[in-house]
């Protein structure tokens, strides 16, 4: 007799149906890590404060660390490894590359999902809407600069 319940869930997941049987407590990021292979969403801060763990659920920026995956079921989920297409990198992996805007690479991922929610609900934010809206991923390593100067940038080229 199995302890835990089992549902199925399924989802559209970086642009294809997927399905899987998780645990009600199963978190998302474990799902899309354990299950899916998608270990480009890392685990950090378990607590929602660090950004490590950004997905987007129906286009918006959600911590998976503290996402169940059962609420997952019947959306639409996109994780880094669903943004390039045929080998191309998207607009924005493109801005944070031409801009050297990571070092370590741990914190890339979910600052390039929020940066890619950001821009399809505001193509030209200021400087100080790009900072309010990234002030839930911490990266230790960049000081913000780079990163800010890649989404300006692309902003600025997505005006011509």
């Amino acid at each position: 007799m199995n302890e835990h319940p089992v549902i199925e869930i399924a989802l559209k997941l970086n642009g294809e149906a997927a399905s899987a049987s998780v645990e009600p407590r199963e978190l998302l990021i474990d799902v899309l890590r354990n299950r899916f292979g998608l270990t480009g969403t890392k685990r950090s801060c378990d607590v929602e404060v660090c950004g490590a763990c950004t997905v987007l659920v129906d286009g918006l920026p959600v911590s998976s660390c503290t996402t169940l995956a059962a609420d997952a079921d019947g959306h639409e989920v996109l994780t880094i490894e669903g943004l390039s297409k045929d080998g191309e990198l998207d607009p924005v992996q493109r801005a944070f590359v031409e801009h050297g805007a990571m070092q370590c690479g741990y914190c890339t991922p979910g600052m390039v999902l929020a940066v890619k929610s950001l821009l399809a609900v505001e193509p030209h934010p200021s400087e100080e809407t790009v900072r309010h809206y990234l002030r839930g991923n911490i990266c230790r390593c960049t000081g913000y600069v780079k990163i800010i100067e890649a989404v300006m940038d692309l902003a600025r080229r997505k005006e011509k």
